[in-house]
C-alpha cells in the first residue's frame, strides 16, 4: 500500500513538439508535478491517487489526441527527499527586469531594482520553470496590486502570493491548495521571503469555493487546468462578479473554448500573454 509521501512516476517518451500538449493534457487529469528532458516527460503523481482507472483515463485522453498513448513505464517512488531532488535542477529563473526567482540560499546578484523571490519547491508546482507561472507573474506586475484582497487558488510553492506582497500588495492575502506537500512548502516559502499576512490553507479548489468567496477579493489567481477552471468560473462569476480573475494553466489550443466560456459567463479580456503552448488570462467584469 502507498504511503501518503509516495509517488508514482509516469515517464513518456515523446518527440520535443508533442511534450507542452502531453503536459496540458495530463494537467487536465489533475497532474500538477512534471520534469521535463529531452524526448521524455517525467510526471508525478501522489501514490494514494494512482489506480487502474487512473491510468486508464490518462491513456484514454492521450489516444484521444494523440491517436495512441506514447510509450511511457510506470514507476513507484518511495517516500524520500524531495526537495533535494528538486534542488539538483533548479537554477535562477529571471521572469522579468522586475522578478527573479532563485532556489533558497543560492548567492546570486539581482539587477538593479529587481525583486528576488527564494523558492525552496519540494514537489510543489511553481518553481518558475513552467511557462504557466512566467506568464502569471508577468502579468501580476502589471497590475496595481497595493490595494487588493487577493486569492490565490491552487497556490503550490506559494511563488505568486509572495509576487503580490513583493511588489507592493499591503493587504491580507488568501492562499488554498488541497495538496498537504504544497501547503508545507508555501508556508516555509512565505517565512522565507519574510511575506507576511499571507493565510495559507487546505481548501479545495472546488469543494469549498462558495465558503472562501464569502469574503470579497479584488484579485483572483488561478493557475490550475483547464477543467478545474471549467467549474470554478462560473461560480466565481456568481460570487465574486466585481472580482478580476488571472487564470493560467490553459494551452493555446483551447484559448476558443475558453474565450466562449468568458462570453457566456460575461467576462471581458483585460489582457492575454503567451508562452509556448500556453496561455494566461486576465478577465473582469463586463462595463
Amino acid at each position: 500500500m502507498a504511503k501518503s509521501h509516495d509517488y508514482i512516476e509516469l515517464a513518456f517518451t515523446l518527440s520535443p513538439e508533442l511534450i507542452e500538449p502531453c503536459l496540458g493534457l495530463l494537467s487536465g487529469e489533475g497532474i500538477e508535478y512534471f520534469q521535463e528532458e529531452e524526448n521524455k516527460l517525467c510526471a508525478y503523481l501522489p501514490g494514494l491517487e494512482w489506480s487502474a482507472e487512473k491510468e486508464r483515463n490518462i491513456v484514454e485522453t492521450l489516444t484521444a489526441s494523440f491517436g495512441s498513448a506514447p510509450l511511457y513505464t510506470v514507476k513507484h517512488m518511495a517516500d524520500r527527499n524531495w526537495n533535494a531532488e528538486w534542488e539538483a535542477h533548479l537554477q535562477p529563473i529571471e521572469i522579468s527586469d522586475r522578478i527573479l526567482i532563485v532556489q533558497k540560499d543560492k548567492d546570486i546578484s539581482p539587477k538593479q531594482g529587481q525583486i528576488v523571490i527564494k523558492i525552496n519547491p519540494k514537489m510543489s508546482f511553481g518553481t518558475g520553470y513552467h511557462a504557466t507561472t512566467r506568464l502569471m507573474l508577468r502579468q501580476i506586475e502589471k497590475i496595481d496590486v497595493e490595494n487588493k484582497r487577493v486569492l490565490d487558488i491552487g497556490t503550490g510553492t506559494g511563488v505568486l502570493a509572495i509576487a503580490c506582497r513583493k511588489l507592493g500588495n499591503t493587504l491580507p492575502i488568501l492562499a488554498i491548495d488541497n495538496n498537504e506537500w504544497a501547503l508545507e512548502n508555501a508556508r516555509e516559502n512565505v517565512m522565507e521571503n519574510h511575506a507576511d499576512h499571507i493565510r495559507v490553507e487546505m481548501l479545495d479548489a472546488e469543494d469549498d469555493l462558495q465558503k472562501i468567496l464569502a469574503e470579497r477579493y479584488d484579485l483572483i489567481l488561478a493557475n490550475i487546468n483547464r477543467n478545474v477552471i471549467g467549474r470554478i468560473l462560473p461560480v466565481i462569476k456568481s460570487k465574486a462578479a466585481e472580482s478580476r480573475v488571472l487564470l493560467s494553466g490553459i494551452m493555446i489550443y483551447d484559448e476558443p473554448w475558453l474565450k466562449q466560456l468568458l462570453k457566456k459567463l460575461d467576462y471581458r479580456t483585460v489582457e492575454t500573454l503567451y508562452e509556448d503552448e500556453w496561455l494566461s488570462c486576465l478577465v473582469g467584469p463586463s462595463p
